[in-house]
């Protein structure tokens, strides 16, 4: 019986002694977010952000929205002109915009109680029905070609970058581009 005692006492030590702990981190780390808060308060005080009285940034989505995100933008072509580490220019015709793999349809995760009150992020699978860390997809895209529908994908990155339009560009370095897709720009002429 006395063993039993003194396991139940060195127990409740040890629980006292960590839950002590436990509560001077939590008090530890208050006192660090207070003192965040001060500074920050401190610097708004002294140096007030000014308040815009327009915003190009605004402007500049409104004009997205306006080109590709209206009813009658709907089969809108767009022009995709690579470049390649050499300098040289590619391109290819698609109709709506090229989609980064990061961008998704339906949720990565959603949030769900744990057993300890806290909450986690769950992974969800992606569209395909597996799962993904996603890591190295925000560099490639994909789309469908202009004319004959043909699924195209292509990755960025590694000296090759690329540049979109709403229309055939003009600029002399892409008057030599050479057509990637099925498309050619003739082919889709108005």
């Amino acid at each position: 019986m006395k063993r039993i005692k003194r396991t139940a006492l060195a127990v409740a030590t040890v629980l006292l002694v960590g839950f002590t702990a436990a509560c001077e981190d939590d008090s530890t780390q208050a006192k660090e977010t207070e003192a965040k808060q001060k500074g920050y308060d401190k610097l708004v005080a002294n140096q007030p952000i000014e308040v815009p009285e327009y915003s190009t940034t605004r402007e500049t989505i409104n004009r997205w929205i306006k080109t590709w995100g209206k009813a009658d933008s709907k089969g809108k072509l767009s022009y995709v002109y690579l470049q390649n580490a050499k300098g040289e220019y590619g391109y290819f015709v698609l109709k709506g915009l090229p989609v980064s793999y990061c961008a998704l349809g339906t949720p990565p995760s959603k949030t769900k109680s744990n057993n300890s009150g806290g909450l986690v992020n769950v992974p969800l699978p992606e569209m395909d029905g597996t799962y993904s860390d996603g890591a190295g997809t925000c560099n490639t895209y994909y789309g469908f070609d202009a004319t004959t529908g043909a699924y195209m994908e292509f990755t960025i990155g590694m000296n090759q970058s690329f540049f979109l339009f709403d229309q055939p560009s003009t600029l002399p370095e892409f008057s030599s581009a050479s057509q990637m897709g099925p498309s050619s720009i003739e082919d889709v002429a108005p």
